[in-house]
């Protein structure tokens, strides 16, 4: 009977085993690391792109903000010129007032009624003066109210007095200036306008 010895054909197995084992895990081992590799490179260039990205964002933001602050700036001097702008224009609406209102007084004060002041607080204006009588007042008033500058005269007080020992009615009264309005030739004119373009249509 033949004996054939195999341990030394399955050592050789094993050592070939052993050497691709080896040769496998070193190539994983390779491969592994260059995914890793790869992996880390692109995610570097995502967070690089992203961190630019961020960056210029950054730069737009602080751009923004310097035009905000600007406008901000811009807006209020707008709001003063425009503050400024409207005293201007209500000094130039009335600045005939003066003129106006004396005018009117002159026109409207009766023979025996004598003013000894005349004070305007806004559109309000307070008489004081003596008259001879209270009939004089009254006339007074009446001529106040008649008058399309003036409104809603207003009797305050009225009481004995003495003026150069003669007997008189001291009197406190109050008038409001009747003021134009803009406001109503305006919308007359939107008004005409939109009825103009209801025809054309």
């Amino acid at each position: 009977m033949i004996r054939i010895n195999l341990l030394p054909h399955r050592a050789e197995k094993r050592k070939q085993r052993r050497t691709q084992f080896y040769v496998l895990s070193a190539a994983m081992i390779v491969l592994g690391a260059l995914i890793g590799l790869l992996v880390h490179s692109i995610y570097a260039g995502y967070i690089e792109r992203q961190e630019s990205r961020n960056a210029f964002l950054k730069a737009e933001i602080a751009k923004l903000d310097q035009q905000i602050a600007e406008i901000r700036r811009l807006k209020e001097q707008i709001d003063a010129l425009l503050v400024r702008k409207k005293v201007i224009e209500d000094l130039q609406s009335t600045r005939a007032e003066s003129v106006h209102l004396l005018n009117e007084l002159a026109r409207g004060i009766p023979e025996g009624v004598y003013l000894k002041s005349v004070k305007q607080t806004g559109s309000r204006i307070t008489l004081v003066g003596y008259a001879q009588s209270n009939a004089r007042v009254s006339h007074l008033m009446r001529n106040l109210e008649d008058s399309p500058f003036l409104e809603r005269p207003t009797l305050v007080e009225t009481k004995a007095a003495t003026v150069d020992q003669r007997r008189v009615s001291e009197f406190n009264l109050g008038i409001g200036i009747e003021r134009p309005k803009l406001e109503e030739p305006a919308a007359e004119a939107t008004s005409s306008a939109a009825q103009a373009n209801r025809r054309r249509k």
